[in-house]
């Protein structure tokens, strides 16, 4: 069962920060500050799914290791507490922070500052999920490890 939910987990949780990522970025670029507004108050809901899927990812991912901590599995545990970090210090206090203002129709540059902490923490978390999601594949042999 730990093998179903683990990557399964982590494919839910890269798909929900990437939506949110894009909504975000694109809504920006292309959409009226109502439409801001409704995707800024929309995310925090996101993290009812978001919370327990980095959860579930990250103590499947604990199970599966046992205690080997060399090679991939230990570059995946390495990049676990900056993850965790990433959205536990900067990307859910920037999200209600960035919820709270569009609520108000306070798109002020306090809000385009926070708005731009976000987008690149998280473009970080997306790229070491993905890191951590490439390392999970080729270990159960669907890339090759190549010598540098």
């Amino acid at each position: 069962m730990v093998k179903i939910v683990h990557p399964v987990a982590g494919a839910v949780a890269i798909v929900t920060i990437a939506s949110f990522w894009l909504s975000t970025a694109l809504s920006e670029m292309f959409a009226s500050p109502a439409i801001v507004a409704a995707v800024k108050m929309a995310i925090p809901w996101g993290f009812l799914l978001l919370i327990p899927a980095l959860m579930a990812a990250g103590g499947s991912g604990f199970a599966l290791a046992g205690k080997r901590r060399g090679g991939a599995i230990g570059a995946k545990i390495r990049r676990m507490p900056l993850i965790a970090a990433n959205g536990i210090l900067i990307l859910i206090p920037s999200a209600l922070y960035l919820a709270s203002k569009a609520r108000a129709g306070e798109f002020d540059s306090g809000f385009y500052a926070v708005q731009a902490l976000e987008l690149a923490a998280g473009a970080a978390n997306i790229t070491l999920l993905g890191l951590s999601m490439r390392d999970g594949l080729k270990m159960k042999g669907w890339f090759r490890y190549r010598p540098a």
